[in-house]
């Protein structure tokens, strides 16, 4: 997670292909000559910057326009236009065609997998502890260093921990030490492989790969479509946006830059996640421990499907409660059955979400707070042009709906509202954050460490601001949604002013 908050050349290139998309979807014109331009604008001149060659940096620019737009990489072993499909994707609808998390491998550097290696900071000292404590007999001394044998070594760490000189290091895949589903190795050529049965797209690997090889599909080319086509977007908004556009961009601003981007409201899903914390509540007072051991929130829909792959016995543990981004979208469909929903936040998981089969019909649009920030500057569109006019208070959730956002929030929100219905009530939270942890805190709940528990689980380490899709460093957007927390008029979720309907809530959670 070293290169979160970093603005880097990759950074760079991935924000210029969403800015270019976006362009060349509120343009009318012909969409396949456009494109094939596009790569000789993001990467100009006649010399590489990034890369060996410039070809190759505007060959893997093609890739990520292509999958910006949702569209599927090209095989490498045929001729394809980066135009091929383009036409058909100008559609007011589409959703994530797997799979959503995608590797260029011609991108990737294909780095080493996973040893430990002696650098020339080694001294040669008598003690050699690295060789005394390795357990496989995997450690040599020659020509007055230590040497590793790879093939007797089992990655135990242990000469790493007791070397006075630091000098041997693990090299990992950057990559693979972020997914914490162990769901990267590597193909033939020794290039980065997803294992699509165990990913659950969070994001992580994309936005640690120091080459910008692993890239996720986007909607923003069929938004945008669906604006230009007169339909109605109403965007709802993770309660993680605070921040990401910058210092000018303040919540009172929101809605009505989003409006000169062609939405026609905008709504914070903060009210969606009040409505969760209620439900999650009512689960558990009515289940622990009387019926389950446990409980375990179900906001994070990569925690959520993570649980339910690794430690299937314990999915019905699992709260049955939508996530705020489905209940504010069936709430506003319910008020107008017409309208298309577009959630807009920091994860990738929720771009998986949305297409399930149950969700299909109330989230039409998922995209990244970088995507927006695409469309933003496409238009020209800057906070510090919003007049004083032209705010608009958001307001709508409360500071446990808008404290989602951050690790340990869900679970605090849950637990407000048990200790208001039931003073007298205790509850026990414990949290992680981070898909490893997360899976040792499954590992303690399923051998009873926390029984009569609160659980909760973000993929992301330091939670929704940590999301692959935001553009500020973790602790900043920290700090700036905690006093959005706190600078809420209402504070527990209970004092909402939006009411429950049973009928938003009694189709169950699908992970499929």
């Amino acid at each position: 997670m070293k290169m979160r908050g970093i603005y880097s050349s990759v950074t760079d290139i991935r924000r210029k292909v969403f800015t270019e998309v976006a362009r060349l979807a509120y343009e009318e014109g012909d969409y396949a000559e456009k494109i094939a331009e596009l790569p000789y604008k993001i990467v100009p001149g006649s010399k590489a910057v990034y890369r060996e060659s410039i070809f190759l940096e505007r060959a893997i620019v093609e890739e990520r326009l292509r999958l910006a737009i949702g569209l599927p990489l090209r095989p490498i072993e045929e001729h394809k236009s980066v135009a091929d499909g383009i036409e058909e994707s100008a559609i007011a609808e589409k959703y994530y065609d797997p799979p959503l998390v995608n590797i260029i491998k011609f991108a990737c550097n294909g780095c080493p997998e996973t040893h430990y290696h002696v650098t020339d900071c080694c001294q040669g000292c008598l003690a050699h502890p690295c060789q005394e404590v390795c357990p496989k007999g995997a450690i040599t001394i020659k020509h007055g260093k230590s040497v590793i044998d790879q093939s007797k070594c089992i990655k135990c760490g242990r000469c790493q921990s007791v070397c006075p000189y630091n000098a041997i290091n693990k090299m990992e895949r950057p990559c693979a030490r972020a997914c914490g589903m162990d769901a990267i190795g590597s193909d033939e050529e020794g290039k980065a492989k997803i294992d699509y049965d165990k990913c659950v797209s969070c994001g992580m690997c994309l936005v640690n790969c120091p080459f910008g090889a692993i890239v996720d599909k986007g909607q923003i080319f069929q938004l945008i479509t669906a604006m230009k086509k007169k339909k109605k977007v109403i965007a709802i908004v993770a309660p993680a946006f605070v921040g990401q556009f910058g210092p000018k961009a303040s919540p009172e601003k929101l809605t009505a830059a989003m409006k000169k981007l062609g939405f026609a409201d905008v709504v914070e899903v903060a009210i969606g996640a009040d409505l969760c914390s209620i439900e999650e509540a009512k689960d558990f007072m009515r289940e622990v421990p009387e019926h389950q051991p446990f409980m375990a929130t179900s906001c994070c829909p990569a925690w959520s499907v993570m649980a339910k792959k690794l430690f299937p016995t314990l999915a019905p543990y699992i709260s049955m409660a939508l996530t705020p981004m489905v209940l504010t979208a069936r709430m506003l469909k319910k008020d107008d059955p017409d309208a298309c929903i577009a959630f807009i936040g920091p994860c990738a998981a929720k771009k998986l979400e949305a297409s399930r089969r149950t969700i299909r019909s109330d989230v039409d649009f998922v995209l990244t707070f970088e995507e927006l920030m695409g469309m933003f500057n496409a238009k020209g569109v800057t906070f510090e042009d919003i007049t004083d006019e032209e705010k608009v208070d958001l307001c709508e959730g409360t500071g446990d709906g808008r404290g989602f956002a951050v690790s340990g929030g869900v679970a605090k929100a849950v637990a407000d509202v048990i200790h208001k219905l039931d003073p007298e009530r205790e509850v026990k939270v414990v949290s992680a954050q981070g898909l490893k942890d997360c899976r040792k805190l499954l590992t303690l709940a399923k051998a009873g460490k926390y029984d009569g528990y609160l659980l909760e689980g973000m993929a992301c380490p330091g939670g929704c601001v940590a999301g692959a899709g935001t553009l500020q460093a973790v602790e900043k957007s920290t700090a700036l949604v905690n006093k959005y927390v706190k600078d809420a008029p209402l504070q527990n979720s209970l004092d909402s002013k939006y009411e429950i309907n049973l009928d938003l809530i009694t189709e169950p959670h699908d992970d499929k």
